[in-house]
């Protein structure tokens, strides 16, 4: 086997030759697993553990290995830890609409994959079965983007027309379609969804009011389907319900009653009236015939000639100009299925000696059937026709006159005799008349008159924009909103005619990305979520374009207003607090001050802060955050404070926060150095006169509660009594008293020692008297005693904590409460006595019984030793 090929080639030979060396080892012992996951997880997605599913002993030695075969299709989907037999998803995202894209519903969808356990003695086939689930992915889409549904206008409320193009889910289940809805029903429609036996969802349109066509012949709207999801997942079409029309309406005409003059020598041809009837109906159902009734003899007939599409009435034959009748013309409009309407035209015929005057028209506009076009973008003063009189008698006057409404005027045409032109006074405009009826009128001397019937069509352009039904749209939406939520319908109006009033909406090129605008509907939509910490307005233009050449537009804008939800909890600016404070800070002083915004804004945005720990202690202003202490706080009783602070906003539900905040108290030079030993100005101790110099005799021992430099202690002798001057030393860092010199007199030697702190601004300080009894034994104790009595006036200090106020009115201002000042000193002073007392009571135990085995001789102070216990204790007392 050569070395390039793949490793799943040795993998399958292994299995061959263990199936031949020992085939009840090979597939003798299999298993089967279920595992169950949603399609489009991510990679490294742990589907399942084969071996703990197993309950495989995984401590066995040579170790198990796992073994997926690369050749099947399903396994690029996962990937195999071959060592602990974890199965995870690939790189290769699952989808279950592609994976499964064949399968029905019912059927569900999986993938299958062998996995083989080896070494040989562990051999075993796994067979494994992962079902996909579905998730909501896919969103409902129609095959169309405009469904038509046509509804006679006849049709009875109640009735259903299946809108056969139904929206088509990928998904199953409850993430498939659900519902459909519209966006409008203008009050007379519905939407009900049947389902068939297959389970799909076909959706009706319901029809809930009378219609009519000639009021209303298109609906345009948008049908929504909707899934099932959570949150769901919308399509949109465009659903054009088109009125077909039936033959209910029957035309009717204008006018029924027309009277007309026509002299006797009127030519052949000419016109004399037009006839229009009306029907509001469509196509076929709206044909009009012009007929003249069987009571119209054939004489007056063969006169008269009546244009059956046009309804226009024209001289067909000579009048006899020797008489005067008149004729009575019964005209019926007809229209499919219908009874005719009636109209009835008088015509007077006037009889005329010398002969009546003609008008000739000669039309410069475009004319057909005496209907003259003329755009509405013709400027004023356009020259429409002329007008010709003739068959006039020079003897006899003539006028020539223009009657009916809308700008137009007849004037002579210059110079000439009896030419007339017609023109326009202003520009006409189609959106406000379409047409006008104008009469040239021509009268003699003798009373003839002459009519001539002249109608004016406008022709309509664009010049006219689409215009907003708002030129500021505001719309306000709460942010996470779903993908694709609806935002608002656009409005335009154009009153240009046909394809130059059509409307198509444009976005600005201002407008984010993230919004869309249907071009037919106007239907406004934002294609993602929205976020107002992010940002809170969108303002941007819209366009609406007409179909026109060249095409006009307008514009309005656009303004989103995000509103805010609760989505986002309080913050602290940092993520922990350290403030650092003197001890005996004044109570109610501002420790420090903590910062926490939240982004959201209004009732969501407002903050309110909390003390979870130790308010009997602080105060917090809820507002600003400023830390507060109730009362001064002393280090020697606890140096540091650890809080936890919560902030909460102001939203339902309410979201928080927690910091820790810690308080660190500075030490402040308030506290003497305490003298442990000697324990009494009372105390002495033997020296025997032969005592070398240089020797060490005893040692002033002082602790300070302070820290720092403020618990720095210094001895020195101020003061001596007795015995040779200069006799001992005492070690200014130690307190350790040495003799200096030989002693050559007996007696009691008394050292006033002094013991000092580094504090800052004022060092503190106490005294104690350290008594050497110089002397081979102790004979006389009374007498030593009296002795002490004596020494005793050699001048203790007394020792006092600094008086602060008296350091000037700047310091006097840090600690206004002086009287709750004194009163919390005087309690610690009791208290400290009471533990000096203890100490003392222990010391003196041990000096009893130190002084049997010295067989009663005075013993010295204190030994190191002790000294060292008795220092452990008086700590194990000040820290309870």
């Amino acid at each position: 086997m050569s070395p390039t090929q793949p490793a799943s080639a040795n993998f399958w030979a292994l299995c061959i030759l263990l199936l031949y060396t020992s085939p009840l080892s090979c597939f003798s012992n299999f298993s089967h697993l279920v595992y169950k996951i949603k399609e489009g997880l991510p990679k490294g997605t742990l589907i399942g553990a084969i071996g703990g599913d197993l309950k495989l002993d995984f401590s066995v030695d040579p170790p198990r290995l796992f073994n997926l075969e690369l050749k099947q299709i399903n396994s690029q989907y996962v990937n195999l830890n071959n060592t602990t037999g974890e199965l995870y998803t690939s790189a290769l995202e699952i989808d279950r609409e592609a994976l499964c894209s064949e399968s029905h519903e019912g059927q569900g969808c999986a993938i299958f994959l062998d996995v083989i356990i080896l070494p040989q003695q562990y051999f075993q086939l796994v067979k494994i079965k992962i079902i996909i689930e579905d998730v909501n992915d896919n969103r409902p889409h129609f095959p169309v983007d405009e469904i038509r549904v046509s509804v006679p206008e006849n049709a009875p409320v109640n009735a259903r027309f299946a809108v056969e193009q139904s929206a088509v889910d990928p998904d199953i289940g409850i993430h498939g379609v659900q519902t459909y809805w519209l966006v409008n029903d203008y009050g007379v429609f519905t939407l009900d969804v049947e389902e068939n036996e297959g389970g799909e969802l076909t959706p009706f349109l319901i029809v809930t009011e009378s219609l009519d066509r000639e009021t209303q012949a298109e609906y345009l709207t948008d049908i929504i389907a909707e899934d099932g999801g959570s949150p769901p997942l919308l399509g949109t079409a465009t659903l054009r319900i088109i009125i077909t029309d039936i033959n209910d309406n029957c035309p009717k005409f204008t006018e029924t009653q027309v009277n007309v003059t026509l002299f006797g020598n009127a030519t052949k041809g000419s016109q004399l009236a037009r006839l229009h009837a009306f029907d509001p109906d469509q196509g076929a159902n709206a044909q009009i015939t012009y007929a003249f009734s069987e009571r119209v003899t054939r004489e007056t007939r063969s006169l008269f000639h009546l244009d059956k599409l046009t309804g226009v009435i024209k001289l067909a034959g000579k009048i006899d100009t020797d008489t005067g009748k008149f004729y009575k013309l019964v005209v019926l409009a007809n229209g499919p299925a219908c009874i005719p309407d009636v109209a009835t035209v008088t015509v007077h015929v006037v009889k005329v000696v010398s002969g009546p005057p003609a008008i000739v028209p000669r039309y410069i506009a475009p004319e057909k059937d005496g209907v003259v076009s003329l755009s509405e973008s013709e400027p004023s003063y356009t020259p429409i026709a002329f007008f010709t009189i003739k068959n006039v008698d020079p003897r006899q006057g003539v006028t020539c006159l223009l009657e009916g409404p809308g700008p137009f005027r007849l004037l002579p045409y210059k110079h000439l005799k009896n030419e007339y032109l017609l023109e326009t006074t202003d520009l006409l405009d189609y959106e406000q008349q379409k047409d006008y009826e104008l009469t040239v009128t021509v009268r003699n001397t003798h009373g003839s008159v002459v009519k001539t019937l002249v109608k004016v069509q406008v022709l309509d352009v664009n010049d006219n924009a689409p215009v907003f039904r708002q030129s500021l749209i505001d719309i306000k939406v709460e942010e996470n909103n779903a993908p694709d939520t609806f935002l608002a319908k656009l409005q335009a109006t154009d009153e240009d005619s046909d394809s130059r009033g059509e409307v198509l909406y444009l976005l600005g090129t201002d407008a984010p990305s993230i919004f869309h605008l249907d071009r037919v509907t106007g239907v406004l939509t934002v294609t993602t979520s929205l976020d107002r910490e992010e940002k809170e307005t969108y303002r941007f233009m819209v366009r609406a374009v007409d179909c026109g050449t060249p095409r006009k537009e307008s514009i309005a804008t656009v303004v989103v207003t995000v509103l805010d939800r609760n989505d986002n909890s309080p913050r602290f600016i940092n993520k922990d607090f350290t403030f650092f404070i003197p001890e005996n800070f004044p109570g109610f002083g501002e420790i420090g001050v903590l910062s926490v915004t939240d982004a959201d804004a209004g009732e969501n945005g407002w903050v309110a802060l909390s003390i979870l720990n130790g308010s009997d202690i602080f105060v917090i202003d809820t507002g600003r955050g400023a830390l507060r202490a109730k009362t001064p706080l002393d280090r020697e009783q606890q140096g540091t404070y650890y809080l936890w602070i919560e902030a909460i906003d102001g939203g339902k539900p309410a979201l928080s926060c927690v910091t820790m905040v810690t308080i660190l108290l500075l030490d402040v030079n308030d506290n003497p150095p305490i003298v442990l030993f000697p324990q009494s100005n009372q105390s002495y101790m033997l020296v025997l006169p032969n005592t070398l110099p240089g020797t060490s005799i005893t040692e002033v021992y002082a602790v300070d509660r302070d820290t720092g430099m403020n618990a720095v202690i210094a001895y020195s002798i101020i003061k001596r009594r007795g015995g040779e001057p200069g006799s001992f030393d005492i070690d200014p860092d130690t307190g350790n008293i040495t003799l200096r010199k030989a002693l050559s007199n007996r007696g009691l030697y008394s050292l006033l020692v002094k013991v000092s702190d580094h504090g800052q601004p004022e060092p503190l300080h106490s005294t104690v008297l350290v008594n050497l009894f110089v002397n081979e034994t102790i004979s006389n104790e009374s007498y030593i005693q009296s002795l002490l009595t004596r020494e005793a006036e050699i001048g203790i200090e007394e020792v006092r904590p600094p008086n602060r106020l008296a350091r000037g009115p700047e310091y006097a201002e840090l600690f206004p409460c002086q009287p709750v000042l004194i009163a919390l000193s005087t309690t610690c002073l009791g208290l400290f006595f009471i533990v000096l007392s203890l100490t003392a009571y222990i010391c003196c135990k041990r000096q009893k019984r130190h002084k049997k085995k010295r067989l009663e001789v005075e013993i010295p102070l204190k030994m190191k030793t002790d000294m060292q216990a008795m220092d452990r204790k008086l700590m194990e007392l000040s820290n309870i």
